[in-house]
């Protein structure tokens, strides 16, 4: 892939987010990453969870190594044209310099974009402090400065089940933008009010809105609150673990094959990969 292509990437990604709203899903592997770009999705999102999954390991800060991650989304990049976002959790480094470092080698890969999450994989004070997740940001800017690449900044307040979440989201998010964050995404709202009010604190940057269930708005409702971009985390690589699942506890529970119904057919999908193969 030629330095071309890479600003090319970057600059279409950025675009997406200047107007409209897109739904950029996450695949977990080279096949899903083809086969969402097949679907007409104008760019692609890592999944930590669903690369973590597929490996036997679990979702947590850094279970899968830096260098790991960096191969499976230097996969992901190459895997199709389109541009692709980083799930890069923490940043693999509690200090900005680290942090800095850690994104300077993501930047490298390719990718059109990344986020940083203020999560400390600590279950006694699971978010940085307040000036050290900011100072965090503000490095990582610093680091991406001039790449093109964009920076999205995540406050976790939801996920680790912060007393007083959306106060701490709306005290962080301006403070990422502030920072030098281009996008910003805070996991876990599910109500039109609480959308509402992130993309107002944050205005005029980018919203990214995690859609990993039903929260009851539709792609048209999400994008009428403000919203710039909608991934699905890791709901994709879930929905696919479901269906494996379904069918493998019928086989092995009652012994009957009724589930296999659901099952994509082996010749859509091998034509599609067939004819994929013979483009590349």
């Amino acid at each position: 892939m030629d330095e071309t292509s890479i600003e090319q990437r970057r600059a279409a990604f950025q675009a997406l987010h200047r107007q409209g709203c897109f739904v950029i899903p996450n695949p977990w592997d080279i096949g899903s990453a083809m086969l969402l770009a097949g679907l007409g999705f104008k760019a692609l999102a890592s999944s930590s969870a669903g690369f973590a999954f597929s490996r036997g390991l679990p979702d947590t800060d850094w279970a899968v190594p830096r260098d790991a991650m960096l191969a499976h989304i230097g996969e992901l990049v190459r895997a199709t044209p389109l541009p692709v976002n980083a799930d890069y959790e923490s940043g693999y480094a509690h200090d900005p310099a680290g942090v800095a470092d850690s994104v300077r080698l993501c930047a490298a890969t390719g990718v059109a974009g990344l986020s940083i999450e203020d999560n400390t994989g600590d279950a006694a004070a699971p978010l940085y402090d307040h000036t050290l997740a900011v100072e965090r940001i503000a490095a990582a800017a610093e680091a991406l400065k001039g790449s093109g690449v964009l920076l999205t900044a995540r406050c976790e307040a939801f996920l680790v089940g912060h007393p007083e979440a959306e106060a701490e989201v709306l005290r962080r998010l301006p403070a990422f933008a502030e920072a030098g964050a281009d996008v910003l995404y805070a996991p876990g709202l599910r109500d039109a009010g609480q959308i509402s009010r992130v993309v107002q604190a944050v205005a005029p940057k980018p919203v990214n809105l995690l859609v990993s269930s039903p929260i009851g708005l539709s792609v048209a409702e999400i994008a009428a609150l403000g919203v710039r971009r909608i991934s699905v985390g890791s709901a994709f690589a879930r929905a696919a673990w479901g269906g494996f699942l379904r069918a493998a506890r019928e086989v092995a529970g009652p012994g009957s094959f009724t589930a296999l119904a659901d099952a994509e057919p082996f010749g859509s999908l091998n034509d599609f990969f067939r004819k994929a193969e013979r483009e590349g």
